[in-house]
């Protein structure tokens, strides 16, 4: 007995050490679970309606990102596979070949052009389209010592460090002799340096939907982590067509630009195109007009072409080849092609 009155004086001291009694105990635990619930219906209410306006906000810019597209792609010529085309057989080393129909928004040859390849000096079409957005083509330009830092086997227009000339100048010599040192020349003026104005180049192609592309630098010249595709260089030259300034530069079959040199002394320098058909090196099939386009050549790239051109009623095209080892196969696969796209629809 006295071994169970301890027991419960002991149990008495520690209700009233701790203030708590069995009868709180349980009230706390009761309200502690009606709060857990409490907060839990919240919880459930408030996940319900952010499902609900994250579902309603998926759907509203689903359906916004789906018109874009749509309308997007009503305006360009689109394909996801090779096309075949009857009466032609390209070269079967050539990296791509692709013929667009612009105006009736067709692919009508179409060989590897979502396929990863080097752009050489086609790269060109990308700085001058940049160029056209962001410069004025009356500035005045100062060539840096940078732009004239070229090897000997590297295309340059002939600048010196220290001349000025017109940004329209460097422009139609970066378009018609494909002069590097106007690639640089226009990089540096127009974005303040090569770097940011590539950046410029590389976010103005994924806004043009050219997204198998990556340029490092405004010329073309060889580097691994530069790159594109037959469809990009489709996309990009395309836009450019759409400035009416870029359609005259590159359909003169010759340019003189006017300079200052360094010392002050004015002269002038005549540039003429690379591309066969504009020097008459080339002849264009029959019944097909071709205004103008951009080359470029690399080891790694080989000889590449894109061009703009017109059948006899003024329909536009845009012919694009790819990686011919020499220069004779990427007229002949290219008059092969327009004869057999255009002429032969």
């Amino acid at each position: 007995m006295k071994s169970t009155s301890k027991k419960r004086s002991r149990s008495k001291k520690v209700q009233k050490r701790t203030g708590i009694g069995k009868g709180a105990i349980a009230g706390i635990v009761v309200a502690v679970l009606l709060f857990l619930a409490l907060i839990g219906t919240l919880m459930l209410i408030l996940h319900d309606n952010a499902k609900d306006f994250v579902s309603e906000y998926e759907k509203t810019h689903y359906r916004k990102s789906l018109y874009k597209a749509e309308t997007f792609a009503s305006q360009l010529c689109v394909t996801d596979a090779d096309v075949a085309m009857e009466g032609y057989t390209q070269d079967a080393s050539l990296h791509a070949v692709g013929l667009f129909d612009v105006q009736g928004k067709n692919v009508l040859y179409a060989d590897q052009i979502f396929e990863p390849l080097y752009p050489a000096s086609t790269t060109k079409i990308m700085t001058a389209y940049v160029a056209l957005k962001y410069g004025n083509l009356d500035d005045i330009v100062t060539v840096s010592e940078r732009a004239t830092d070229f090897a000997e086997d590297e295309q340059v227009c002939g600048l010196q460090a220290g001349d000025q000339l017109s940004l329209r100048d460097l422009l139609n010599g970066l378009l018609l002799y494909s002069g590097n040192d106007c690639a640089v020349a226009i990089a540096e003026h127009v974005s303040g340096s090569v770097e940011a104005f590539v950046d410029k180049m590389n976010e103005e192609a994924r806004n043009l939907g050219a997204t198998g592309t990556h340029f490092v630098n405004p010329h073309g010249l060889q580097n691994e982590d530069h790159y594109t595709t037959a469809y990009d260089l489709y996309l990009m030259f395309n836009a450019c067509l759409q400035n009416p300034q870029f359609v005259e530069m590159i359909s003169q079959t010759s340019y003189t630009a006017n300079l200052t040199s360094a010392s002050g002394v004015p002269y002038t320098m005549t540039w003429e195109p690379t591309n066969y058909y504009a020097s008459g090196d080339a002849a264009a099939p029959e019944g097909v007009k071709v205004i103008g386009g951009k080359t470029g050549t690399t080891d790694e790239a080989g000889s590449c072409l894109v061009l703009y051109e017109q059948d006899q009623q003024g329909r536009p095209y845009i012919s694009i080849v790819m990686g011919a080892s020499q220069k004779s196969i990427l007229y002949d696969n290219m008059t092969r092609l327009m004869s057999s796209g255009i002429n032969g629809k």
